[in-house]
């Protein structure tokens, strides 16, 4: 076996004539060896798969009236809206499922606000949820950007020092955010 490949021999070093099998123990300790071969790479890949398997979740929604989360930035460098650093919303919603597109996709009832924002999401970006008719949320939807990303104002400077470091002077702000407690 050379990479999955047959090896190909000059046909200058075959000899013509009556062929005689040399070595039918050589032949059948390589096709052992196949086997054991096929056997690992078998073993490998099922552990491979088990490994990728662990970070992934079965998420199917049963009925179109189910309720969903929709993740707000799915990739790095967006930023969320709302508040921002560790305490942001990485969700927002709940929204309603309108029906099933794909195997893993799905059509949302999104409000008006988010009428710029393409209503099919992919079910890595939903996260589950039980709808109870209390239950309110409020985001300010209308300020999300196509990307689902959130535009930050500030409304005032609190305060400012200047830090030397190594040789610099750095200015350090705080500001007064909007939509912020």
């Amino acid at each position: 076996m050379l990479y999955g490949k047959k090896c190909s021999a000059p046909i200058c070093w075959d000899q013509v004539g009556e062929r005689v099998i040399e070595g039918p123990e050589m032949i059948e300790v390589t096709n052992a060896k196949v086997v054991v071969v096929k056997e690992k790479l078998k073993e490998a890949r099922t552990r491979q798969k088990s490994y990728a398997d662990k970070h992934r979740r079965e998420l199917e929604f049963r009925q179109p009236g189910d309720h969903v989360f929709l993740k707000v930035s799915p990739a790095h460098g967006v930023g969320r809206f709302g508040i921002k650093g560790k305490l942001s919303p990485r969700f927002i919603g709940p929204f309603e499922i309108l029906d099933r597109v794909g195997k893993v996709s799905y059509r949302l009832a999104l409000p008006p606000q988010l009428s710029h924002v393409h209503n099919v999401f992919h079910v890595s970006l939903l996260r589950g949820y039980k709808y109870h008719p209390l239950h309110v949320i409020s985001y300010p939807l209308d300020q999300i950007r196509t990307n689902l990303s959130y535009v930050e104002k500030p409304e005032a400077i609190l305060d400012r020092q200047d830090r030397v470091m190594r040789k610099k002077t750095i200015p350090f702000i705080k500001i007064l955010w909007r939509n912020h407690p």
